[in-house]
């Protein structure tokens, strides 16, 4: 979820072939989220501090406690969403599971819409956010990328893969758009606080005159793939890995299709105040434990997201 003013399309047709192993992954049901104050789901197969190599990584308190809390928009398959059966699953998840074997905790994925989640941080809701969050310097530096104003205090990113921004819209209904050009005069959903909002009020403003770009902003992207399924919008965008799995999977692969390249390349992050330096350092040596252990690389390939791999995380890597 991306922000940066110099758009970067990328090689969408390597990155295509990722949506076949996104549906290799399974006929999983896409649910919405729900109010973040109820839904809470807890990810499992963490060790026990004892046999854990990087537990003394971890804050005392952390450790104690044995949880990591995430704050997480749990309705972004395949990158996190809920199974048939309510349970917490995808790619982040995964891979959290991965980390807390590595730490010795559990990480506890709490349900909460995206564009609160760094509320969440700053409130102590949340010990993280880990949630297709792209690491960019607006986010770093608490400023909010429409206004140019400081909201916050920022966070620090614990960089673990790489992504672009795509547009979808109705199969073999595409009103003519091959690229975010082509929006003026359209409508377009998308999920509030994300990458793909900033990217369409960028190009709202070099729409001219009786040709207006109305975006309409939704608390999930679920809602945004319902507005244009019925056909109340032309066009939707989210991460490249969410739209083609959208793709391959709503209605079949019978209600939508990629239009054009994805744009925005950039690093997702694992989202910590910056004050957590301890917890930040931590993750970061977790999430290199398992690149280099291979197992990081066998989870992406589960979800279809290897074309998105890092050699290394960084710290705030994102532009």
């Amino acid at each position: 979820m991306t922000a940066r003013s110099t758009r970067r399309p990328t090689a969408a047709h390597s990155r295509l072939a990722a949506v076949g192993a996104i549906a290799v992954a399974g006929a999983l049901i896409l649910t919405g989220c729900g109010d973040q104050t109820k839904d809470k789901n807890k990810s499992s197969g963490s060790a026990s501090t004892s046999s854990a190599p990087l537990a003394d990584k971890l804050p005392a308190s952390i450790r104690d406690k044995g949880v990591i809390r995430v704050g997480s928009d749990i309705a972004y398959a395949p990158v996190e969403f809920k199974d048939a059966s309510g349970k917490v699953a995808g790619l982040d998840p995964d891979l959290a599971d991965a980390m807390g074997k590595q730490l010795g905790v559990k990480f506890d994925f709490q349900n909460g819409t995206f564009d609160a989640l760094l509320t969440g941080i700053r409130s102590n809701r949340y010990d993280i956010a880990m949630s297709a969050m792209t690491d960019n310097k607006s986010r770093q530096q608490g400023i909010d990328p429409t206004t140019g104003k400081k909201v916050g205090e920022g966070v620090d990113f614990v960089d673990y893969l790489t992504a672009g921004v795509s547009i979808y819209a109705r199969k073999g209904d595409t009103k003519g758009i091959t690229s975010w050009s082509d929006l003026c005069g359209k409508k377009i959903a998308l999920e509030r606080g994300t990458v793909s909002e900033d990217l369409a009020k960028s190009e709202a403003k070099k729409c001219p005159s009786g040709k207006k770009l109305t975006i309409e902003a939704f608390d999930d992207d679920q809602q945004a793939q319902t507005r244009l399924r019925s056909g109340g919008a032309d066009a939707a965008s989210s991460d490249f890995p969410v739209a083609a799995y959208a793709v391959k999977t709503s209605g079949g692969g019978k209600d939508f299709q990629l239009v054009g390249d994805q744009v925005e390349a950039a690093p997702y992050g694992i989202a910590v105040a910056k004050s957590n330096t301890q917890l930040r350092d931590a993750l970061q040596a977790a999430m290199n434990a398992i690149i280099k252990s291979g197992e990081y690389e066998k989870i992406l390939e589960k979800w279809g997201a290897q074309d998105g791999a890092v050699k290394e995380s960084v710290i705030n890597g994102g532009k």
